[in-house]
């Protein structure tokens, strides 16, 4: 094989994604047979038929169409039988290779590496959701009508070659005509089709998404008309890009339907002369003309599955996207610090998304047991960026992570199962005892009391049914839980009342110092980082707001109050305001 074409097949993302679906062969080749079985069939059914006419027409005694007529029976059976069979095998292969690309890719995916958070939370879910759909169709709309197209076609061919060669040789061209040019015309036809199509779904998704999240939210900030005409707007470029696939699948019916009138007058027209001369019965006459109509049934498949093939590429291509370009093999959490003493370390460490432009640079931060470290700075500066990038969940722009940490997201998800199941998302051995404790540690024990099942109480899917205090301190007992030796917490005290924030910020201090772990939390409040060792205060320089925030000061939280003025001016002004603080 030439170099450039090894390469070429090295780098089809179908090929690449192939060992994730873990497809078994011997069951498409099954799903080839019984398809095949089927249109043979369907063949059989429409070459009997004819003679079967033709042979009536001449009037001979009854007993001679007797085994014709069985075998229009039996074609006809046969045709519906296997091709429920068919049905069964390929979607049975096609629903494995779903399930066993979703189980994989999410595996893969939390092995860490995939800048996935870059990702709009639609477009994640488009990609997971539809983007499998559609290589997983890649066995029951492409793959298994191609086989069955060519063991198909060229047993007609064959059949029909027997009887009049030339005849055999007209139906070829015609199926290739139906078979080659008509998909490849539609492959290239809708070639920005569905890329545009692929866009606009993961628009679509990620606009619904947010109006069905946010929408309230949305309404008070006078932002929900905007949003709505933009998922119009985005619905709109879908419904568009799916008329034109409408057109592209038209033009290759049309190929198809003249191709197919072809092939039966070229075989009327090869036919009644050799008839004339006594070289072909009329019985066979009936034969080769009228066997083409059943013959491109089938070809007729596969127009639509060069689109799929494109299609499931497509897919495929931002599947292998969101991959980690080289995923390690999956490890717990180190149950020891390294032998240095460090667990985690940043080194020059620059973060940002995927604009070019990094949001936060040049950090350097040592977490060893019991050291607990609080981000400071206005919202937006970037230390939900950099504590992102400090767990591994976006690679750095520059500089050095080596260790790993558990992020604990802000908005982290609460799932539509029971307290304790929800607690065992962190470690599935965790018990009553543990799942207790943990509550207890963030200030729940009350909340827990009052519900009407305890741990056993369902929780609406996105944590609907309880406030935005109880769901953050739930998430942060989660994380307590948690294998992990350095917690990453964004926005402990997000949603809480004052004395309730201080308090959980306090006690992740008091719990790291207790127990080894390591805890860097990110806060807009300042009154409780007392209870850090050392505060980074993020922020611009101002001679250059442009650019990237930094660490403008760095100290003791009592430090920072004496010698920065800004972190004391807004200390104060936290103090000032706290008589007016309440939360859930």
């Amino acid at each position: 094989m030439p170099e450039t074409l090894r390469r070429r097949v090295a780098q089809d993302p179908l090929l690449q994604l192939a060992p994730l679906l873990e497809i078994r062969w011997g069951r498409v080749v099954r799903a080839v047979g019984l398809g095949t079985a089927t249109l043979v069939c369907a063949i059989g059914l429409a070459a009997a038929a004819a003679w079967l006419i033709a042979r009536a027409s001449q009037m001979p005694p009854v007993l001679t169409l007797s085994v014709a007529t069985v075998g229009v029976r039996a074609f006809g059976t046969g045709r519906a039988f296997f091709r429920y069979l068919e049905r069964l095998a390929s979607h049975g292969v096609a629903l494995r290779g779903m399930a066993a690309l979703r189980a994989n890719l999410y595996d893969r995916l939390a092995r860490g590496g995939a800048d996935v958070v870059a990702l709009r939370r639609g477009d994640l879910l488009a990609r997971v959701g539809n983007d499998v759909d559609d290589v997983g169709d890649v066995v029951v709309r492409a793959l298994v009508p191609g086989g069955v197209a060519v063991v198909a076609g060229l047993g007609s061919v064959l059949l029909v070659g027997i009887f009049l060669p030339a005849a055999g040789a007209v139906l070829l061209a015609c199926l290739l005509v139906t078979g080659v040019l008509s998909p490849w015309l539609a492959s290239r036809a809708s070639a920005s089709v569905e890329q545009r199509g692929a866009e606009a779904r993961g628009e679509v998704a990620a606009r619904t998404l947010e109006l069905l999240e946010d929408g309230q939210q949305l309404r008070v900030a006078g932002r929900l008309a905007q949003r709505t005409d933009g998922l119009r707007a985005a619905d709109r470029r879908l419904a568009a890009a799916t008329d034109d696939g409408a057109r592209v699948s038209g033009l290759s019916a049309a190929l198809e339907a003249g191709a197919q009138t072809l092939a039966v007058l070229g075989c009327l027209l090869l036919g009644i002369p050799a008839a004339l001369a006594g070289d072909l019965a009329a019985t066979e006459l009936a034969v080769v003309v009228l066997t083409p109509l059943a013959v491109f049934e089938v070809t007729t498949a596969l127009p639509a599955a060069a689109v799929q093939l494109r299609r499931s590429r497509a897919a495929a291509r931002r599947l292998v996207d969101l991959l980690p370009d080289d995923a390690p093999p999956h490890r717990e959490p180190e149950a020891a610090p390294a032998p240095d003493g460090t667990l985690l370390e940043t080194a020059g460490l620059t973060a940002g998304w995927s604009s070019p432009k990094p949001v936060v640079e040049d950090v350097d931060l040592t977490l060893r047991p019991g050291t607990v470290v609080a981000l400071a700075g206005a919202s937006g500066v970037g230390k939900t960026t950099l504590l992102l990038t400090a767990a591994g969940l976006l690679g750095p722009v520059a500089g050095q992570v080596r260790g790993e940490g558990l992020f604990v997201a802000e908005d982290g998800h609460v799932f539509g199962t029971t307290v304790l199941e929800n607690l065992r998302v962190a470690r599935a051995d965790v018990t009553e005892a543990d799942a207790r404790e943990a509550l207890a540690a963030v200030g729940l024990t009350g909340w827990l009391d009052g519900l009407p099942d305890g741990l056993a109480t369902g929780l609406g899917t996105g944590g609907t049914d309880v406030s935005g205090g109880e769901r953050r301190r739930l998430l942060v007992a989660r994380a307590l839980l948690a294998p992990h030796r350095v917690l990453l917490v964004d926005e402990p005290a997000e949603h809480l009342d004052a004395a309730t924030a201080d308090a959980l910020v306090e006690m992740l201090a008091t719990l790291a110092r207790g127990t080894g772990r390591a805890v860097v939390v990110a806060s807009h409040r300042l009154t409780p980082l007392g209870a850090a060792a050392e505060v980074l205060l993020l922020g611009h320089d101002r001679g250059a707001p442009d650019r990237a925030a930094q660490v403008v000061a760095r100290g003791p939280h009592a430090a920072l109050l004496r010698d920065v003025p800004e972190y004391r001016w807004a200390a104060e002004r936290e103090a000032a305001s706290a008589p007016a603080s309440a939360g859930p």
